[in-house]
This record gives C-alpha cells, sequence and structure tokens, in this order.
C-alpha cells in the first residue's frame, strides 16, 4: 500500500504518467411512466418501475494530477476488452510517455495472459 500511496504523491512528470484503470458494468434503463414534472414548491417525481434495456461495461481512465480522464464503452468485460484498452493506452492516449504506471486492481481480467489471447506473441511483449 505504501508504494501506491508514494506513486500519488509523486510530482507530475508528463514523460512518466500514473494511470488510474478501473472498469464498471452498467445497467442501462428506460422510464416505464413519464415522471412529474416539477411544479412551485413541488419537486419533480420519478416512479420506481423501468425497463431494464440491456447492460454494457464502462473502462474508465484516470490521470488525477493532470485532470485528464477517458471511459471507453463495450459490450461486455473480457481479457481482450483489458488489452486493446491498455493498448490504446499505450498508443492514442499517451504514445510520447517514456513509461506509463498504470494502477488496477487484481481482477482476474487484469493478467499478462491477456496481451497473449488478444495480440500475436512480438506485439503482446511489446
Amino acid at each position: 500500500m505504501e508504494d501506491i500511496l508514494d506513486l500519488y504523491a509523486e510530482p507530475y512528470q508528463p514523460a512518466f504518467p500514473v494511470i488510474c484503470f478501473d472498469e464498471v458494468p452498467y445497467q442501462m434503463v428506460s422510464e416505464i411512466r413519464l415522471p412529474l414534472p416539477v411544479r412551485n414548491g413541488i419537486p419533480g417525481r420519478y416512479d420506481f418501475e423501468y425497463r431494464r434495456e440491456g447492460t454494457c461495461n464502462l473502462f474508465m481512465f484516470l490521470q488525477p494530477l493532470a485532470g485528464w480522464r477517458h471511459v471507453k464503452v463495450t459490450d461486455q468485460r473480457t481479457k481482450q476488452d483489458f488489452a486493446w484498452c491498455m493498448k490504446d493506452l499505450v498508443e492514442i492516449h499517451f504514445p510520447e510517455a517514456e513509461k506509463i504506471r498504470v494502477v488496477l486492481d487484481n481482477l482476474n481480467t487484469h493478467s499478462p495472459a491477456a496481451f497473449y489471447e488478444a495480440f500475436s506473441p512480438q506485439q503482446a511483449r511489446y
């Protein structure tokens, strides 16, 4: 834990960005009944019933010291989706960085094997 706290305490270095990465499943819903509008002295009201419209996954990147954030929406959360997010981070968002320091949890999809499942061995090792 101290290593992570030390990393967060470092000054901003554009060549060595610190990126926080996480994902969250998201349920898309729509209203079954129209909400009642706000009226003078009465707040708007929403019914608790909803229609489920499917799910998606939100991959979130955050660089706190630079105030940068990015969200990528996918249909699911797989090892290949994780690998493609990391590829985007390196090639699209931080191509000039010397080293990108990524802080992430230990979810089963966050493994070196994910890169070998998604890319050729030469690309995966890169």
